[in-house]
């Protein structure tokens, strides 16, 4: 896995050919469990260093469409999976515990949920006030530059926008660490508000 902009967050990466830009996954470690968001399949190497940083303890899901390899993962470690209320009928996986809006789902890391994207109830998650890291509906297809997911994907393109323009709201985001495409580790709130901005045209 490879450090990112805190010595307490990692990730690793997929790269996917068809969308011709890279899936990513975090690790966040901390010491009442370290938490995975939206994990992929990982190398043997990343597994050990997974497990040199005191493995998992929780998984949280942001959206159906990311649950990638969290099943597995939670079956070898125990980790308990965590994923968004608002899916909870149609969840492909089942959870120990349902996220909702505005929720705190460890110390530190809160959930927004994001309506009006491919799936229902989506969730971002701010870490300590400064991290935001997203699943589908925000995301980085050229380095620096938010996008949005394609309207052409999105159940309901008005919802999508209040969401991405909610999201942009929040005060003092440093990074954003998107789950498809490039990471941002400055200037979170600048690139927010430029897409929130270009939403409008």
């Amino acid at each position: 896995m490879k450090q990112l902009h805190r010595k307490d967050l990692f990730g690793w990466s997929e790269f996917n050919p068809e969308r011709n830009l890279d899936f990513h996954s975090v690790l966040w470690v901390r010491d009442d469990g370290n938490v995975l968001i939206d994990p992929l399949p990982m190398s043997e190497h990343d597994h050990s260093h997974l497990q040199s940083l005191g493995g998992v303890g929780f998984i949280v899901i942001t959206n159906s469409d990311h649950c990638r390899d969290a099943e597995r993962i939670a079956e070898v470690t125990g980790a308990a999976i965590y994923g968004p209320a608002a899916e909870e009928e149609t969840f492909p996986l089942s959870c120990a515990r349902w996220i909702h809006d505005h929720e705190e789902i460890v110390p530190g890391l809160i959930a927004y949920q994001l309506n009006g994207s491919k799936t229902p109830g989506e969730l971002a998650l701010l870490l300590e006030h400064s991290t935001l890291i997203t699943g589908d509906l925000i995301r980085c297809h050229i380095g620096g530059e938010l996008c949005m997911l394609p309207v052409d994907k999105l159940m309901d393109k008005s919802k999508a926008v209040q969401s991405v323009k909610r999201i942009a709201d929040l005060p003092d985001i440093k990074a954003v660490l998107t789950g498809d495409g490039w990471p941002l580790f400055n200037h979170g709130s600048e690139a927010l508000h430029r897409l929130a901005r270009s939403l409008n045209h």
